[in-house]
């Protein structure tokens, strides 16, 4: 089913860093029409993994669609298991619950989650091994023109890493299961929320930015992004960081695309990856 409810159309670009409030994490809105996203200002000033997941749960019931940057699951597909050698967990809801369970850091980090499995099933250095024989990828990550994705969830240790931040971010899906639908773990809904998972350089693409020159850090460069996916151009801002430009790119795109048919209904995407893997919204 094609979802054709939504009215707002939010982006977040996350954070899986230490502590209370983080810098990094950017949140993006905009509605129906071509204004530009705007970005919604953080209750004390700088986002919380907390704030976000209470901001959401208090929109549940608005037609929102909310993209999130961060890999929903780990690799199952290929070898059977998330954490080989560890407590099954027979989909992503189980691997969400391990990990919620098993981190003890503040603000729904996960690092905790990693560095007790570092050289096992994360690499965070050289003392851990060979760095090739700790990347897998999902399915939605391996394009049928064989490249990959640059990072891997099992990959945390670089400014590129992701690991941290999608463990941090299943924590928070954790949170919110059952009470927004998280597609494609949930179909999507007839009303109401519902999130997906994002890649900035996807909207980056769209938009006409060249590979390797994803980022925004200027008013100019931004406009001519937006213009790209169909948008006004943007308010000003105070400060032009990747964080604030990718999640007001990707706002717009996640619009341009949000009755995308073929979005919803990757040709790749069978019910086993749909449960364990999950998927990127705009990998077709």
């Amino acid at each position: 089913m094609t979802p054709d409810h939504f009215a707002q159309f939010v982006a977040i670009d996350w954070s899986g860093a230490k502590g209370q409030r983080h810098k990094g994490i950017a949140v993006a809105i905009c509605g129906r029409d071509h204004a530009a996203p705007t970005l919604v200002s953080a209750p004390d000033g700088i986002w919380s993994r907390q704030a976000v997941l209470d901001w959401l749960v208090a929109r549940r019931d608005l037609p929102l669609l909310a993209g999130f940057d961060f890999s929903f699951s780990a690799p199952f597909v290929t070898r059977g298991a998330h954490l080989p050698g560890e407590a099954p967990t027979a989909d992503a809801r189980a691997l969400w619950a391990m990990v919620d369970a098993q981190s003890d850091d503040p603000d729904l980090g996960a690092t905790s989650f990693i560095e007790r499995r570092r050289g096992t099933h994360f690499y965070l250095g050289a003392s851990d091994g060979t760095k090739a024989d700790f990347l897998h990828w999902r399915r939605c990550e391996m394009p049928d023109d064989g490249s990959r994705k640059p990072s891997t969830v099992y990959d945390a240790i670089g400014a590129a890493q992701v690991a941290k931040a999608s463990f941090a971010g299943m924590r928070l899906l954790h949170r919110l299961d059952g009470r927004i639908p998280v597609w494609p773990f949930d179909a999507p809904p007839r009303s109401g929320a519902a999130i997906v998972e994002i890649y900035t350089s996807i909207a980056a693409r769209a938009a006409g930015r060249p590979v390797g020159r994803s980022k925004m850090r200027d008013g100019a460069t931004l406009d001519a992004a937006l213009a790209a996916l169909g948008s006004a151009p943007h308010r000003p801002l105070a400060r032009y960081d990747d964080h604030a430009t990718d999640a007001i790119l990707t706002a717009a795109w996640l619009r341009a695309n949000a009755k995308n048919a073929d979005f919803w209904c990757p040709r790749a995407m069978t019910s086993l990856i749909a449960a364990t893997e999950g998927w990127t919204f705009g990998v077709t």
